[in-house]
């Protein structure tokens, strides 16, 4: 039986999606950009959560500016050179910045969305939340709300929508993404990845794109991630494999395995330092898709676009 929950731990308000017939257990933080904080599964006779988030709300005040673990990416994902692109014959500067000089990750990674909706049934639990962006930075003038919907389904399934609906009277400039952060508590060192994609973006020094698109088939198969370096983006071949990304703990027997549809054409992996997690996120565009236009969405003006994905966890 599903069922949801909602409680204080550790500094955070937290909305848990459960399913109770198998000890599956889902925690969202929607004042911190409607985070997914936890996916907690069982283990032999212990539980383990997938997720690497924060310990507490120390911990994210301290870390968040550095590794933005779990947060919404809207309306643009990743970084943007100084800021500024243009936009139907007009240049704009983002005045938002997580550090000076650092305009990465949009406009949305830090703000508290309101709950709209929380349910349960025999079939799934629902959380929906909602941002209504004002349109208050100058450097993105544009009206919107930014509604997400995760929904915690059968057999270990986490399904996340994100819809977007421009309420400016112009068409505006769209890139959406997430920015989850993989554990199984195994090195990454020991670790497998598989990966949908014969494509890699191009990117300079600073990790913007180049324009140009390479041939990359390393993880076509199952293969180790010891001592490989990421922070890459890569383009989704749907029609290759069923699922287009599976993260495989060998030690621990466990898989992580992500479905997003076509409006996330863009796979972006980072391994962080440490190289305990990795974040696999789901783009709808690569890195300064505002100004390269590579997949950049140009939503009408009063119309609305949903981007979906989803994770399970399993056994292997």
């Amino acid at each position: 039986m599903f069922a949801v929950e909602q409680f204080h731990k550790d500094g955070f308000d937290i909305i848990a999606l459960k399913d109770d017939l198998n000890d599956i257990q889902v925690e969202i933080i929607p004042a911190h950009s409607a985070m997914l904080h936890a996916f907690r599964i069982p283990h032999g006779a212990e539980e383990l959560n997938i997720i690497d988030g924060y310990s507490s709300l120390q911990d994210y005040q301290t870390n968040m500016a550095e590794y933005f673990k779990g947060a919404k990416l809207s309306p643009f994902a990743c970084r943007i050179p100084g800021g500024r692109y243009e936009w139907e014959g007009r240049e704009y500067v983002i005045e938002k910045t997580i550090a000076p000089g650092s305009w990465i990750h949009g406009l949305l990674y830090d703000v508290a969305f309101d709950i709209v909706e929380l349910q349960a049934n025999e079939r799934n639990a629902v959380a929906t939340l909602r941002y209504q962006y004002k349109g208050e930075d100058k450097g993105y003038p544009f009206p919107y709300d930014c509604e997400v919907t995760y929904r915690l389904q059968p057999d270990t399934r986490l399904d996340i929508s994100t819809t977007i609906s421009n309420h400016a009277s112009t068409a505006i400039p769209v890139m959406d993404g997430w920015h989850p952060y993989f554990t199984t508590g195994t090195p990454m060192d020991d670790m497998e990845l598989q990966f949908a994609s014969e494509q890699i973006v191009e990117f300079n020094a600073q990790l913007i794109p180049t324009g140009k698109v390479l041939p990359y088939d390393r993880f076509l198969e199952s293969s180790p991630l010891e001592g490989i370096p990421l922070d890459n983006s890569f383009l989704l071949n749907f029609g290759q494999h069923a699922s287009s990304c599976t993260l495989r703990d060998p030690l621990k027997h466990i898989a992580i395995t992500f479905y997003p549809d076509s409006s996330y054409p863009v796979l972006q992996l980072y391994i962080p330092p440490h190289r305990r997690s990795i974040a696999i996120e789901n783009l709808t565009g690569p890195p300064n898709a505002f100004n390269n236009g590579m997949e950049l969405i140009s939503l009408p003006a009063g119309e609305s676009r949903t981007f979906s994905t989803g994770i399970s966890a399993a056994a292997w």
